[in-house]
């Protein structure tokens, strides 16, 4: 691949890897092992003395496609391919950490992460503690006492607050912890974690990577060394392996994620700041507005606000129960970063297994909402939302 290529052309030659028969698109190799042609090469194969696969739970040539032509968006020395998006930060987490070991995170994460950090890790003897995203002090004080990882979520999942990254990633580096970022919010095509200090960078590919709600898939993107010693043997001996066919999906994906972002980004801008003067809305949470607390930062860290939106309507679950049902073009799901508008409640969703008295602690409240900005027409999302947040 050239090193001159700029991104939206990695996005489309990226990691193409042709075979004999000189297809235009990439091959889907939907096989789950492969024939040696002796015993000596299988022998040699195993042994990694000689090139080539041996089985698709440790290695396919279209999931390795899709590894290095993220690498290449992200910037990254290598990139791991598996299943899902929670697949991506458990084998990122626990191929690091070991018993009596003590993690530093970012709160508030996603509802399943959150349940990894406060609940799986403390059952092997892992310490772990949270830190308000926007408190850079508070982390300088965690990061005090011995410390082996940090986990960022920012954009963080559904907030929308931010993590100085930068400045984080100093702390970690001179406490000797490994930085591990989940950047699905922002995809590398808005933020780049890796640039910013962080050793790991985690994403929901099932999210904007795919960006048509078709598949599920995850990725770890970082140096050479650390993959290979860390992580890739946790995932060869666990098997959270992505299928080819899903790897397919997502490099077709990645062809257009760059439109995708662009024009949602342009769309959740325009109806951030059009919802943030809508009577039946009480506070906008968008990284692109100016009354975002941390808008500085968004400006310092990231190259443009995403495609996401939080909306907090007052009146509680029933009034955001209300505007939900009455909403005829965006769609309620917990998904997001689909080509379609999405809504969901993340107190009776994506967050329904956190306790409540910490998710109002996180600002994840009764009467919040998350919208995913998608590819309609502007006019008509207006319309929609209009109609919905009414008497």
């Amino acid at each position: 691949m050239s090193d001159g290529w700029r991104m939206r052309t990695r996005l489309v030659h990226g990691g193409a890897a042709r075979s004999a028969f000189g297809e235009t698109s990439e091959a889907l190799f939907l096989t789950s092992g492969f024939v040696y042609a002796s015993a000596e090469e299988a022998e040699a194969r195993v042994a990694a003395r000689a090139p080539g696969y041996q089985y698709s739970r440790i290695a396919n040539p279209t999931v390795r496609m899709l590894e290095e032509r993220f690498a290449a968006l992200e910037g990254a020395e290598d990139c791991a391919a598996v299943a899902t998006g929670m697949a991506a930060v458990h084998a990122a987490l626990f191929c690091r950490l070991r018993a009596g070991a003590r993690v530093v995170a970012s709160a508030p994460l996603f509802g399943a992460c959150q349940w990894i950090v406060t609940e799986l890790l403390p059952r092997y003897g892992v310490e772990s503690e949270l830190v308000p995203a926007a408190d850079t002090a508070g982390f300088a004080r965690a990061l005090e006492r011995p410390v082996d990882l940090v986990l960022l979520e920012s954009p963080a999942n559904p907030t929308l607050d931010l993590v100085d990254i930068a400045e984080v990633a100093r702390l970690a580096s001179a406490a000797g912890a490994t930085l591990v970022v989940d950047n699905a919010f922002a995809t590398p095509w808005l933020q780049r974690p890796l640039e910013l200090g962080a050793d790991l960078a985690v994403y929901s590919a099932t999210k904007l990577v795919d960006g048509q709600g078709r598949c599920l898939g995850g990725l770890i993107a970082g140096a050479t060394r650390l993959l290979e010693d860390t992580v890739r043997p946790y995932l060869r001996n666990t098997g959270p392996t992505l299928s080819p066919f899903n790897a397919w999906v997502l490099l077709k994906g990645l062809e257009t994620l760059g439109l995708r972002v662009e024009a949602q980004q342009a769309s959740a801008r325009r109806l951030a700041e059009w919802l943030e003067g809508h009577p039946g809305v009480r506070e906008v949470r968008y990284p692109g507005l100016a009354s975002h607390p941390q808008a500085e930062l968004a400006r310092r860290q990231m190259k443009g606000p995403g495609t996401m939106i939080a909306i907090r309507l007052g009146g509680g679950r029933e009034r955001a129960f209300a505007v939900l049902n009455r909403l005829r073009l965006v769609k309620i799901s917990n998904n997001l970063g689909d080509t379609r508008s999405l809504a969901t409640h993340p107190a009776t969703t994506t967050h329904a297994k956190v306790p409540a008295e910490l998710r109002e602690r996180l600002g994840v409240s009764e009467d919040l909402i998350r919208l995913s900005v998608g590819l309609e027409d502007l006019e008509d999302l207006m319309a929609d939302l209009d109609r919905a947040l009414g008497p």
